[in-house]
């Protein structure tokens, strides 16, 4: 199995946190969703909602999150018009099962094809985006890399490029390990096939996973249109708090450029109607 070597308790123990929870109470205009991964293992995820016709960014959360620690986030997204699913791990929040690497890659595929699939079930015809905080970051590069005819764009925040100084971060003894960068989650490898759009951000002063990292992913990144964002003064769990409404307004801004909302034609051609009417 390609991540077997990771899979190993000793890793598995420093790569996710865990923290089964029951459901919380659903901020308004929200709805929960259960996708079945396999027999009697089910993943949790909470939709933000608000225009069927919105864009809709499928998000990733980080290893010591939850989906409702995002309940106060999503109708922020929605504030600036987009659609947020917020989908848990193995073993996190009312999600079923043990969380493991191999599970983590094989699920965000279910996953994305169960949000096309209620998505368009459903009534909702905005571009689907990927994201990943962080752990998450892995998963979203992976999908892209994989699925980019399925995808609008990528939005990445405080991710990783290398896999192993992120361990010896989180206190793992890696001449011990026998690990290559191959053999691991492989970012670099990975956002090298990414085409679509890509947005990264980070925090100046992330110590966890410093900007450096961020910059690698950036430079690597395969697609043509990609934007880089350091956030000053903010560290790994600082970015939103740090940077405030203006973080969400940047990533509108990027799904509007790339969607077409905001391109220069179509504010050329509200000119020129204007001075027609006028």
């Amino acid at each position: 199995m390609p991540y077997s070597k990771l899979d190993r308790p000793e890793i598995l123990s420093h790569i996710f946190y865990p923290q089964a929870e029951a459901l919380t109470p659903l901020p308004p205009g929200a709805c929960d969703l259960s996708f079945e991964m396999e027999p009697a293992v089910a993943i949790g995820c909470r939709f933000y909602l608000t225009d069927p016709a919105a864009p809709c960014i499928l998000y990733f959360h980080g290893n010591g999150e939850t989906v409702g620690d995002h309940d106060s986030l999503g109708p922020r997204y929605n504030e600036v018009g987009v659609n947020l699913l917020v989908t848990d791990y193995r073993g996190y929040g009312w999600s079923s099962g043990q969380p493991s690497v191999t599970a983590m890659f094989s699920d965000s595929e279910t996953l994305l094809r169960e949000t096309q699939k209620w998505l368009a079930e459903n009534g909702y015809t905005g571009p689907l985006f990927l994201m990943g905080r962080s752990l998450g970051s892995a998963c979203a590069i992976d999908l892209a890399s994989k699925f980019s005819d399925d995808i609008k764009g990528l939005i990445i925040e405080s991710g990783f490029a290398d896999t192993l100084p992120l361990a010896r971060s989180l206190g793992l003894d890696v001449r011990d390990l026998d690990l290559t960068e191959e053999e691991c989650f492989n970012n670099n490898a990975k956002i090298a096939l990414v085409t679509k759009p890509t947005f990264i951000l980070h925090g100046a002063r992330d110590e966890l996973i410093p900007a450096a990292e961020a910059e690698k992913l950036q430079s690597f990144c395969g697609a043509k249109s990609k934007e880089f964002q350091v956030v000053p003064g903010a560290d790994h769990n600082s970015v939103i708090t740090v940077a405030g409404k203006l973080y969400f307004q940047a990533i509108k801004q990027f799904i509007d450029k790339i969607t077409g909302v905001s391109s220069w034609r179509k504010r050329r051609k509200a000119v020129q109607q204007s001075d027609t009417r006028s």
